[in-house]
């Protein structure tokens, strides 16, 4: 008996990081299908529409898992997450992959994570050690130089928009997986994605082109709607709900590595020996911070 209580707490570890994977390695072609998108889209539109096409899958899945409605305190708690990562991080990134690349965006997001374990501190009781966040720190680091490096001493508008975003995004990341705990993964992004109808629809239906947009626009735009925004989510709150919102959310360390190579492979996007070197950082950071020691406040 005592055995099997200690190893559960690990297996429940092991189970959430393997599902935080596989969302981080369908959440890893979300830049490269948004700079697909905006070659027939309105980031407007891909924003918004991908959130309704979303919806047009979670709420078949709501009914066909007889969910039962949220309470008042968990639909105040949806609107979080819903502002997060619905509306707020998709126009964000967006507005800004419509000013630099997806490799570029995606070493820069790479601070989402510490920005998660900030939030799991603040809104999903969660106490990471000493050694995490020195490991968080050194990612961000690693980052915040490769950005400014880039910008040629100073942070760019497309830089403003994603740390924008990274922060409304490790909000709705954190909420998310405490709340999925209580309402299960699918769920709590299906209650969300319906939660934001009133709003995503009346938008995505204003900002849609007038003119029929090519294969591979439709094919970004269908990606981030169907795997970036919802199949994602159903894995990502998930692995952060069992495995622990600050630890999980370290994994994301791993998909600059992975959109810089979909963005050399699908969109040609020249990869520079210091893209590779800030990639490398950031894994480094998360090998450590996956060690660490992160407790649960009761």
């Amino acid at each position: 008996m005592v055995a099997a209580a200690v190893e559960s707490p690990r297996a429940h570890a092991f189970e959430g990081a393997l599902l935080g994977l596989v969302a981080v390695v369908l959440f890893s072609f979300s830049f490269p299908a948004t700079k697909l998108a905006l070659r027939g889209f309105d980031p407007w539109f891909i924003s918004f529409g991908r959130a309704v096409l979303a919806a047009a899958l979670a709420g078949p899945m709501l009914a066909l898992r007889r969910a039962a409605r949220p309470d008042r305190r968990q639909w105040a708690r949806l609107a979080i997450v819903a502002g997060g990562v619905v509306v707020g991080f998709p126009i964000l990134s967006a507005l800004a992959l419509e000013r630099t690349g997806s490799a570029h965006g995606a070493i820069v997001i790479a601070l989402l994570p510490a920005a998660t374990a900030v939030a799991a501190v603040l809104r999903a009781g969660e106490r990471p050690g000493l050694v995490f966040w020195l490991a968080a720190a050194a990612g961000v680091a690693v980052v915040t130089a490769f950005a400014v490096d880039q910008a040629g001493g100073t942070l760019s508008l497309a830089d403003a928009y994603l740390l924008v975003s990274v922060a409304v995004c490790g909000i709705g990341y954190a909420e998310g997986g405490a709340l999925a705990r209580e309402l299960g993964a699918v769920e709590t992004i299906s209650w969300a994605l319906v939660l934001s109808l009133p709003l995503t629809l009346p938008v995505a239906l204003a900002t849609l082109p007038a003119s029929a947009p090519g294969g591979d626009a439709v094919f970004g735009f269908v990606y981030v709607g169907g795997c970036s925004m919802f199949l994602g989510f159903v894995f990502w709150y998930a692995g952060l709900a069992l495995g622990g919102v600050a630890r999980v959310g370290q994994l994301q360390l791993f998909q600059p590595l992975l959109t810089v190579g979909w963005s050399a492979l699908v969109l040609s996007e020249a990869v520079s020996w210091k893209i590779l070197v800030a990639a490398a950082g950031v894994i480094a950071s998360v090998a450590v911070s996956q060690r660490a020691r992160v407790a649960r406040r009761n």
